[in-house]
């Protein structure tokens, strides 16, 4: 592995552990060239409950990326998701 894959992987490792346990804002740039700041999270005590009940439509799943993170968007309230190589900078908020 290279020195390149290793810092990759770290930061995604260090922004998941930070998003499991508190509020993140998060700046990255997207794929028209904007950037925009998310503040998101994947602490459980924040995510929405999902109660499923016999003959509710089930949703489809969402492909698990290597190069991105899908994360609670606090402020639009749904799933979002952005590229970890995206990542301009992260705080906890």
């Amino acid at each position: 592995m290279s020195t390149g894959t290793n810092l990759y992987e770290l930061l995604k490792a260090d922004l998941k552990k930070l998003l499991h346990e508190h509020t993140v804002s998060v700046l990255f740039t997207k794929k028209d060239g904007t950037q925009r700041a998310m503040l998101c999270t994947l602490n459980p005590d924040l995510l929405p409950v999902v109660d499923k009940q016999e003959g509710d439509e089930v949703k489809k799943e969402h492909k698990v990326s290597n190069t991105s993170l899908r994360v609670w968007d606090l402020e639009k309230k749904d799933w979002r998701a952005f590229r970890i190589d995206s990542i301009v900078s992260y705080i906890k908020a």
